[in-house]
Formats: C-alpha cells, sequence, structure tokens
C-alpha cells in the first residue's frame, strides 16, 4: 500500500469520528444549558427568598451565615463538571484532526522525495559500454578501442535517459546545438563534443581521434553500408590520394 492509500485509508473514517464528537459536544452543551437555567432560577428564588426573611425580619441580615441552598451549590458544580468535559472533547476532536494535518505533511514531504528522485534519476544520463578511454558506456559493444574495434560501420542505439532527450534529438537532427546534462566524468564524442546519445557509427580510420559520431552529425539517417570515414579522415584520405 503507498503512503497515498495509506493517508487515503485512515482519512475514511474521520468524518465520522468527528460527527460522533459533534454530537455530543452538543449533548453536553445542551445539557450544560439545562442545568445552568434551572440553577439561575433557583438562585433567583433564593434571592428573593432571603429578601423577604430580611424584610420580615425572620433572618439576620449577615452575610457571613446568608449562603445559597445545597441544591443550587451542587447544580453550579455540576455545570463546571459539564463544561470541564466539553473543553476536553475539544481538545481531543483538535488533536485528532491536527494529527491528521500532520500525517498529510509527512505523506507530502515523501511524495516530494520520490519526485525529486524521480527528476534526478531522468536528468542522469545513462552510461554506454567500453569507450576508447576506459569509461563504461552502454551501446557500445565489447570492441570499442582504437585497433581492437570492429572495422565495418558500427552503429548502436543508446537508450534514452529520458523522453526529454528522445525530443531534443528529434527536434535537434543535426546534433550540433543539443543540450543534453552531462557528467563531468563522461567522456565526449562527436563533431559536437557531445556525450553518446541516439544511434552512433564508428569511424574505421584506427588513428582517428574522434572515433564515434552521431547520425545526425555526420548527415546519416542509416546505418552505412562498408567501411565508413568521417568528415575529417575522409578529407585526409582524399588529400593522401591526390599527391
Amino acid at each position: 500500500m503507498s503512503f497515498l492509500e495509506e493517508f487515503q485509508a485512515n482519512l475514511d473514517s474521520l468524518p465520522v469520528i468527528l460527527q460522533k464528537k459533534y454530537a455530543l459536544l452538543r449533548d453536553l452543551d445542551k445539557s450544560l444549558q439545562d442545568v445552568q437555567r434551572q440553577n439561575e432560577q433557583r438562585c433567583e428564588q433564593e434571592i428573593e427568598d432571603i429578601r423577604r426573611g430580611i424584610r420580615s425580619g425572620n433572618i439576620t441580615p449577615d452575610t457571613s451565615v446568608i449562603r445559597f441552598s445545597d441544591e443550587a451549590l451542587d447544580e453550579q458544580k455540576h455545570s463546571i463538571r459539564i463544561a470541564d468535559e466539553k473543553v476536553a472533547l475539544a481538545v481531543q476532536t483538535y488533536d485528532l484532526v491536527d494529527t491528521h494535518i500532520q500525517q498529510l505533511d509527512q505523506y507530502l514531504k515523501k511524495f516530494d522525495e520520490e519526485l525529486r528522485r524521480e527528476r534526478e534519476n531522468a536528468a542522469t544520463p545513462r552510461v554506454p559500454a567500453s569507450g576508447p578511454d576506459g569509461h563504461t558506456k552502454s551501446g557500445r559493444g565489447s570492441e570499442g578501442g582504437r585497433g581492437g574495434r570492429k572495422k565495418a560501420s558500427q552503429t548502436t542505439v543508446v537508450p534514452a535517459a529520458a523522453a526529454a532527450t528522445e525530443a531534443q534529438t528529434t527536434a535537434n537532427p543535426t546534433g550540433v546545438e543539443i543540450d543534453l546534462p552531462v557528467d563531468p566524468n563522461e567522456p565526449t564524442y562527436c563533431l559536437c563534443n557531445q556525450v553518446s546519445y541516439g544511434e552512433m557509427v564508428a569511424c574505421d580510420n584506427n588513428d582517428c581521434k574522434i572515433e564515434w559520431f552521431h547520425f545526425g552529425c555526420v548527415g546519416l539517417k542509416e546505418k552505412p553500408k562498408g567501411k565508413w570515414f568521417c568528415p575529417n579522415c575522409a578529407a585526409t584520405r582524399n588529400r593522401r590520394k591526390g599527391k
């Protein structure tokens, strides 16, 4: 179960619990109002009886002696107990909602971390099989390297690190201006001096300084037949033939 599904499962029961607590709060509030109303009426009646007693001389006007009845005092204590119970229930309800809010914050934080990791993984270029400098680069084949690679024109399709890389390659068929995220330790190739991506072809000149070229950068749309030489090596061969 994902963290979102877990939070949804916990959240489903929250409305029912809150509804029960709010109903109990309403009942307590109604009971408190009834007790307070009854106590007010009792106290008013007792105050009126005390006044009549003082006027008739049956009660001494001594404040240290005059007091409410035990029934009135019990009602006041009962009102305080109900009020305390209301406060405790309100605090419980608040804590319940606050717990779900904190849980949601934690789930959102986890979700942000997962998204960040996915973006980082998508932005990191895939590294192809052995290249001429010993670094591993996928799609190069085990025969890469000067002097030991296949002399026939070789092509490779490097799995795209992300959909963005594919979009850039399609939008820029020449391959010269593609802006790829480059690992500083990853070697670069081709006339564009970029890392390996997409389909690439190897120059059949063992002394070629670049060795690997992107199809788009050298004007290729498919794998060349027979031997293939990069523009620089081809120009050098033509000059030597002309001498």
